[in-house]
């Protein structure tokens, strides 16, 4: 047999180096990194998350592939647009790797709309969405103050905005105006100028600043994207819920943003919102003067017809002593007529009295007729009733000598006895008694308590 301890037979060795789990995944990430160190991606969010820590979870997907996709904390707050499902969307960031997993990501540092037709289409759908909450409806739409006393301007404090509408109020009507400093655009704008309506409607209540009566959100042209905070939801409730009428003057005229359909009045521009706030005051005092003017004609007019009718009425009239004389004779006349009916009533109402007094008879008559009449009926009654209570002592006689006989009180005379129970029952057997049964025994002339000894 041939012996095989001289040969090697250890596996032969390889060039390639030997290299931990760890030590891959890390190689893959700076590999990764180096080499898509900055890309944009366009594609559909899905499965949008944010994290408790503020962190962005999502995937970016076409219609054959899906990267996952995520945001840190500080970037997710610099957003141009706030992640949605469905957005279409392009993401600026760099490729890398999360070795824990083993799967490759996009570390996302700005993300916009894919073209304006994708910002359209979501603000179609959230206008549809607000709308079938009611947001919109006609029927929550206030009308505004004829002449405010305090209108409340929610728009940035260093622009032009302000300016035009302050210039634009003091050439109308000069009211006092109440300036909430909001951003109009970029990040956090939003939830300045949501918080900026709701704190105008809470004034007044005890911080010792008039309420408005009038609010108006404005700000300047701008693009779509600058446009945007105007058409984010948290806007568009706080200007539904308002209870201070609300002018939207967001843009120029050909500018829409969802605020506008919430808003109780829509102003193409700021300067027309100032316009809508308060009418003109020249055009008030012109109107006034041709007031005053029309109404003075017709007081003219009124007193002359007046007065013309006063002589028309005052020639039919006549002389009023003529008038006087003539009632005062009449009343005369109607004096005599009653003094003269009265004294005949009079005497017809005594020859109504003579004629019924004799056919009245005297009372004591009447008296003594009465009493004859009592005397005979007691009479009677003592005649009837003598009668009768003697026919009824005959009855009662009979029936006692009737009692007396059934009795059986009559019977104990003759030496028989009465046998009763404790209750009172009377006993005719002694089949019902018991030894040390307690009886009574009823005699003649009295009653015997008993103890029964035995039975036979």
């Amino acid at each position: 047999m041939a012996d095989f301890s001289d040969f090697d037979l250890a596996a032969p060795k390889s060039n390639v180096p030997e290299l931990s789990v760890s030590e891959l995944a890390l190689s893959l990430k700076r590999t990764l990194e180096d080499t898509y160190g900055r890309v944009r991606v366009r594609g559909e969010l899905s499965r949008v998350k944010i994290h408790s820590s503020g962190h962005l979870y999502s995937d970016l997907k076409d219609a054959d592939s899906v990267l996952n996709i995520v945001c840190w904390r500080g970037n997710v707050a610099r957003l141009s647009i706030k992640p949605e499902e469905g957005l279409d969307v392009v993401c600026t960031g760099k490729i890398t790797s999360y070795p824990a997993r083993s799967n490759y990501q996009m570390v996302v540092e700005t993300m916009e709309l894919a073209g304006e037709g994708a910002l359209l289409k979501m603000l179609e759908d959230r206008r549809k969405k607000l709308a079938a909450e009611g947001l919109f409806s006609e029927d929550r739409k206030k009308p505004r103050p004829f002449l405010p006393d305090v209108i409340g301007v929610i728009t940035s404090p260093t622009g032009a905005v302000i300016r035009d509408i302050l210039h634009r109020l003091d050439d109308r009507f000069p009211r006092r105006v109440l300036l909430w400093p909001v951003k109009v655009q970029g990040e956090g704008a939003a939830e300045e100028i949501a918080a900026a309506i709701r704190g105008m409607n809470k004034l007044g209540e005890g911080d010792g600043i008039l309420r408005p009566d009038l609010l108006i959100v404005a700000r300047g042209g701008g693009s779509l994207e600058d446009l945007m905070p105007f058409n984010e939801e948290i806007v568009v409730r706080a200007a539904a819920e308002s209870t201070i009428p609300l002018i939207s003057a967001v843009g120029h005229e050909t500018d829409t943003t969802l605020i506008d359909y919430a808003a109780d009045l829509r102003a193409p521009t700021p300067t027309a919102a100032a316009e809508l706030a308060v009418p003109e005051r020249i055009l008030l005092q012109n109107s006034l003067s041709d007031l005053h003017m029309r109404m003075g004609q017709v007081v003219r007019s009124q007193l002359k017809n007046c007065v013309q009718q006063f002589g028309h009425l005052s020639a039919r009239l006549g002389d009023p002593s003529r008038l006087f004389d003539i009632r005062t004779q009449k009343l005369d006349h109607l004096s005599d007529r009653l003094t003269h009916a009265l004294s005949g009533l009079i005497a017809v109402k005594d020859q109504g009295y003579l004629r019924l007094s004799g056919r009245l008879a005297h009372p004591k008559q009447q008296i003594q007729a009465a009493q004859k009449s009592l005397d005979h009926c007691g009479s009677n009654l003592k005649r009837v009733g003598g009668a009768l209570f003697q026919d009824r002592e005959i009855k009662l006689s009979h029936c006692a000598k009737m009692l007396e006989l059934l009795s059986f009180k009559s019977v104990l005379g003759r030496g028989f006895a009465v046998v009763r129970d404790e209750r009172g029952a009377v006993l005719t057997t002694v089949g019902g008694l018991v030894p040390q049964q307690r009886l009574q025994i009823e005699l003649q002339d009295g009653i015997v308590k008993t103890i029964v000894e035995e039975k036979s």
